[in-house]
């Protein structure tokens, strides 16, 4: 088979791990940040939406190994991991997972192939898969199980390869249109420890500073204070009478700054839910009138009606307060609602979130951050212990 196939396919070796600490690197002629290739790389790092955290690029006479390995761990159930090619992009592999599952795509020689199976490697547990290349097939073990088998057999005459092999992290070198399967590349997952066909040649970051992988985590959303999440009102269904419901998850004492905002169609702000570390409180604001809660529960139950907006702490009914509200939330179907951040006061918002949000769901699904018009500086399926 093609050196590049030997090179990616035959002895990748991959191992889900604990990580800490950030990449460190120095720039080079053209200014981009340069890292070596066994730096701890945080995947989720904000940047366009396809593009690479880091990639280098090799001359296929300089490979003396077909064997590539790292580490990586994350709770997060569908994103980009890893890629490389030859020939410009002409023969190509990728690595991700799809519902938590590894999921292959390969071209080669004019074959498109994807596979995708085994056991879910999302639960933030250390998993060791190996990649191997035995004659025409290509193998992928999880826990030293066969969890994908894969033949390939072009009719073509196979070339000797030359030219270049590039490789990337967290993105692809080619259009996304050209996989089988398409999915979200963003992937909230940390690497380390990597050895790539056993090359010393330095990795270009595509961001000015790599951000740190953090060392204990859980899941959940992550806001360090700097980030938000926004939405469109427009893809959360809601019943004919514009019912809306908001459930927040968390240890609401441990959190500061503003959960939950939300700017019906052509309208100033008009709701909000606000944490207050200090004097361990939560605000819920509709327009002027305001509910403060003490910050003792663990679970928040927003509910949105025509002319009414209730709040229950813990599922309990003793403990609702409602609002009197004027018929306005169907308008919100055109408008925006953030998660992490107020609205309104600044293009990328304002008075953000510090705090770790368990789980969220609206209209009795989990929300996932990813989706997000707008996401910055979030983790969103995992927090620091």
């Amino acid at each position: 088979m093609a050196v590049f196939w030997k090179a990616v396919a035959g002895g990748l070796l991959l191992t889900v791990s604990l990580l800490g600490g950030p990449a460190e690197g120095q720039g080079n002629e053209r200014g981009k940040k340069q890292v070596s290739g066994n730096s701890v790389l945080f995947l989720s790092q904000v940047r366009d939406l396809w593009r690479p955290l880091v990639h280098t690029a090799v001359n296929l006479s300089e490979i003396n190994s077909i064997k590539s390995s790292f580490q990586f761990r994350t709770y997060d159930p569908e994103g980009l991991i890893f890629y490389g090619d030859t020939k410009n992009g002409e023969d190509w592999f990728v690595l991700s997972l799809m519902n938590g599952i590894p999921l292959m795509q390969i071209s080669k020689e004019g074959m498109l192939v994807s596979v995708e199976g085994g056991m879910k490697l999302n639960d933030g547990k250390w998993h060791t898969l190996e990649v191997s290349n035995q004659e025409k097939f290509v193998i992928l073990e999880v826990d030293g199980s066969t969890g994908l088998k894969v033949g390939m057999q072009s009719q073509q005459t196979e070339e000797v390869m030359s030219g270049g092999l590039r490789l990337a992290l967290g993105g692809i070198l080619i259009e996304k249109e050209k996989m089988i399967v398409q999915f979200k590349p963003q992937m909230d997952a940390c690497v380390r420890y990597g050895n790539w066909l056993n090359i010393s040649v330095p990795w270009e970051a595509e961001v000015e500073e790599l951000w740190p992988c953090y060392e204990n985590i859980r899941p959940g959303s992550y806001f360090p204070g700097t980030g938000i999440a926004v939405f469109n009102t427009s893809v959360f269904q809601t019943d004919e009478d514009g019912e809306l419901r908001v459930e927040l998850w968390a240890d609401f004492r441990q959190m500061n700054g503003t959960i939950l905002s939300i700017n019906p169609s052509q309208k100033e702000l008009e709701f909000k839910v606000e944490a207050n570390k200090n004097t361990e409180e939560v605000t819920v604001s509709f327009r002027e009138q305001k509910v403060i809660l003490k910050s003792t529960f663990k679970k928040l139950l927003i509910m949105f009606a025509r002319a009414e907006l209730r709040v229950v702490q813990d599922g309990d009914e003793s403990r609702s307060t409602a609002l009197s509200v004027d018929p306005v939330l169907t308008t919100w179907r055109d408008g925006l609602l953030a998660i992490g951040g107020l609205l309104g006061e600044a293009e990328d918002g304002s008075h953000f979130l510090t705090g770790c949000l368990e789980k969220i769901q609206v209209q009795d699904r989990d929300l996932d951050l990813d989706l997000a018009v707008k996401h910055t500086s979030i983790s969103s399926h995992s927090c620091p212990v």
